[in-house]
């Protein structure tokens, strides 16, 4: 799988906390959400925590694919593209909930595989 870029990492790092989440539904309806509780993982996946989702999770389950938004310290946004999975325990669930506050309920763990990266309108992996 692709890994993000240095400059990518750097930025994940820095990045504002409000993220957004976007998927399909299978008619092709977009839905987005606001997410916080989010970590990279190994460099070239994300593990988002499931903290109240509902047609994000129906769109998951029903196989769409997923972009990842977040705001680079200069302003600029970072789009993050590929496949997403849904994990109700197992493995990627108990890292989640390692790195989790325990203030928030994550009640399941959202992986997104990265397969395209964007910075701005420019794509950089």
């Amino acid at each position: 799988m692709p890994a993000l870029t240095p400059e990518a990492r750097q930025a994940w790092i820095d990045r504002e906390r409000k993220m957004v989440l976007t998927t399909t539904s299978a008619d092709n309806v977009p839905n987005a959400i606001w997410i916080l509780c989010a970590e990279l993982v190994d460099g070239d996946k994300f593990v988002i925590a499931n903290n109240s989702m509902h047609k994000t999770l129906k769109n998951i389950d029903d196989g769409c694919k997923a972009s990842l938004l977040f705001i680079a310290p200069e302003r600029e946004a970072y789009q993050v593209k590929g496949t997403i999975e849904h994990h109700r325990d197992g493995p990627v669930f108990d890292d989640m909930k390692r790195w989790l506050n325990p203030n928030y309920p994550g009640k399941s763990a959202i992986l997104l595989n990265i397969e395209e990266v964007y910075y701005g309108a420019e794509r950089v992996v």
